[in-house]
């Protein structure tokens, strides 16, 4: 089998990592986890890891009257090779805590993936939802796990569809979540439009690239980015629900130059 290496990518790891990783996080869950060994369209208006069960009665995602749009979260990603090539396992903070700082910045990444056995763990947060709720119809295989003292769900696979887009802004990767994703009537949301009319609506803001960007801010963000030729950022606000909905299907994920992470909208 091959290795990382051969792939010639070298200092885009960090980058292609980062790039899936808001778009993976948000999953779904629920109380459960196995210990390791067509959307409404918008209209305007330490370092060591062990296994941990998971300590959840309801699912903070379904339940209702929770709302998760502002919380903050944070993942790991574990980058190797398979029989499809490049995948990254995504790792998720939520619900089970919203991702200490002085914790998360004391993590040991090359420690974590020496302990997990895998070429590479990339750090990916903070990062704050833009969704209401998330629903995850299959929840059997979700894996619990503790990293360093912060504990997180495994609830996502990227594979990478070709190595010339890892870490490339506004290039949208496969991610296998099986999930959806819910956005309330009344909700601001904020969305890229291609040139051909396809539609992503930002699921995720970072900190990552600007450590100052609030969601407050995302309102002007259209006069920061550098749009391929015929994109537009959109703001609007939605007059009914909206729901993306990949729960059957892979879901289809790119980010901005600042980590802020967008879901195709189902066709």
């Amino acid at each position: 089998m091959s290795n990382i290496s051969s792939l010639s990518l070298p200092i885009r790891f960090g980058a292609f990592a980062i790039v899936f990783a808001g778009a993976l996080s948000a999953c779904g869950t629920s109380g459960e986890a196995v210990k390791d060994s067509s959307s409404t369209p918008i209209t305007s208006g330490a370092p060591l890891t062990t296994d941990s069960p998971a300590e959840q009665t309801l699912d903070p995602w379904t339940t209702p009257g929770e709302n998760m749009r502002g919380l903050r979260y944070c993942e790991i990603l574990f980058l190797s090779m398979s029989e499809n090539g490049l995948v990254a396992e995504v790792y998720n903070t939520y619900p089970l805590n919203q991702c200490p700082d002085e914790v998360w910045q004391a993590l040991d990444t090359a420690a974590i993936a020496q302990a997990e056995g895998v070429p590479l763990a990339i750090a990916n947060g903070p990062r704050f939802w833009l969704m209401d709720r998330v629903a995850k119809p299959d929840r059997s295989e979700i894996v619990t796990k503790d990293f360093g003292g912060i504990e997180m769900n495994r609830y996502a696979q990227v594979v990478v569809g070709t190595p010339d887009s890892v870490g490339v802004p506004y290039s949208p990767q496969a991610v296998d979540r099986r999930s959806s994703f819910s956005f309330n009537a009344g909700q601001t949301v904020y969305t890229l439009i291609t040139a051909d009319g396809t539609e992503y609506i930002m699921q995720s803001w970072s900190q990552q690239r600007d450590a100052s960007l609030t969601e407050d801010a995302l309102a002007n963000l259209g006069t920061r980015l550098d749009l391929p030729d015929g994109w537009q950022f959109v703001v609007r606000i939605l007059s009914e629900d909206l729901v993306v909905d990949t729960t059957e299907t892979f879901a289809q994920v790119l980010q901005d130059e600042l980590m802020n992470s967008y879901s195709r909208l189902t066709q």
